[in-house]
């Protein structure tokens, strides 16, 4: 498999202390992999040095650079208020140069891949927060990157609509097979999204596991319920656990 994004031995400090590392980590084409641990234990910073929104103090970031190829979608939306749908989504495209007739044409297909289509003129403050999401995902995915960083992007949805989105975001995954890092407090969340999950411990975080969460994605109706998905989510648990404990 062909490496995509890698921290080697990175460590990250602020003038409080040290918030990651010394952490190794490597993400390969098409697969996901979720992020966990307690608040604090640098799964963020890892992410932000994923995406070269940041510099560690000491390590080596490699990550694919080039315009489009890494894409971050954050907890809140963070969409232009002022603007549409699918305004919103074309602007990475027109920052890139694009036309503005294309980039409205691309990003209203990125728009019905999340299952917008119909809602491109909509502004932010007539969505649900379900749909900002999808939006937010849309403008993501519309310059077809080969990596993709979620920074707890469901935190503040309620579970229904969470779960509807973890399966948008399986079937968009389907198609494009971009990598995946997806960040996440959830272990039952972390366990259906992804096929390999990292337990950090507490900060300054470093891995205190990995857990293969084996099976077919998109995840087959009613896999929550069995026992393999189970089985991850007492693995991870456990893990999790002990990794607190330990840092305690």
């Amino acid at each position: 498999m062909t490496t995509v994004a890698r921290l080697d031995a990175v460590e990250v400090d602020y003038p409080r202390g040290r918030a990651l590392g010394p952490f190794d980590f490597r993400v390969e084409a098409g697969e996901i992999v979720a992020l966990v641990g307690p608040s604090g234990c640098g799964k963020s910073t890892a992410l932000r040095l994923l995406a070269g929104l940041e510099a560690p103090t000491l390590g080596g970031v490699v990550r694919a650079a080039g315009k489009g190829e890494t894409a971050v979608v954050f907890q809140a939306p963070t969409l232009m208020p002022w603007a549409s749908a699918v305004d919103n989504v074309a602007l990475p495209l027109i920052l890139h140069g694009a036309a503005r007739d294309q980039a409205r044409r691309s990003a209203a297909d990125a728009l019905a891949r999340v299952r917008l289509q119909g809602a491109e003129g909509a502004k932010p403050a007539q969505l649900s927060g379900g749909m900002a999401m999808r939006v937010s995902i849309a403008r993501a995915l519309v310059t077809g990157p080969r990596l993709l960083l979620l920074d707890e992007p469901f935190a503040a949805l309620d579970e229904i609509t969470r779960r509807a989105l973890a399966d948008d975001l399986h079937g968009v995954w389907a198609v494009s097979r971009p990598a995946i890092v997806f960040v996440t407090h959830s272990v039952e969340e972390a366990a259906y999204m992804a096929s390999r999950v990292v337990v950090m411990t507490p900060g300054p975080g470093r891995i205190a596991a990995e857990v293969m969460a084996d099976g077919h994605l998109p995840r087959p109706d009613g896999y929550r319920a069995s026992a393999p998905f189970r089985a991850v989510v007492e693995q991870v648990s456990a893990a999790l656990m002990a990794a607190m404990e330990s840092g305690a």
